[in-house]
């Protein structure tokens, strides 16, 4: 068996009643590449948030076994740097540190922990 066409994301659907999606990452390096988020993927991402979602990036840094939630408004500052000649990539450095996902009452990686801080930040920000 074999795909043929390109997926979306690794996860659609809806928490407590907030349409949600979300695409699952890792590297072994400090640095992400951009490369890795396929622009079929952002694009929907960004089409979801314009329809009053929220879509984000769980990215594993697996050398340093730590897990972050990626805003989808912080990845379009990435892609927007790369455009303008930057860095095709970004640091593990640069990640929000308050989007941390530390594991914790069991789960391994508590999205929703990111999820609530993205809520609370967009709403400081209206």
């Amino acid at each position: 068996a074999f795909f043929d066409q390109k997926s979306t994301v690794d996860y659609i659907g809806a928490v407590q009643g907030i349409p949600v999606c979300f695409d699952a990452k890792e590297c072994s390096s400090d640095r992400f590449p951009l490369k890795n988020i396929a622009p079929h993927q952002a694009a929907f991402m960004e089409a979801m948030e314009k329809q009053g979602g929220i879509s984000f990036f769980v990215i594993f840094f697996t050398g340093r076994g730590k897990c972050y939630y990626l805003r989808l408004a912080k990845y379009k500052e990435f892609a927007e740097r790369e455009k303008n000649g930057g860095y095709k990539s970004f640091s593990i450095d640069e990640m929000e540190e308050e989007f941390l996902l530390n594991s914790h009452d069991g789960l391994l990686i508590p999205y929703l922990d990111g999820l609530k801080k993205d809520l609370e930040y967009r709403e400081e920000k209206e």
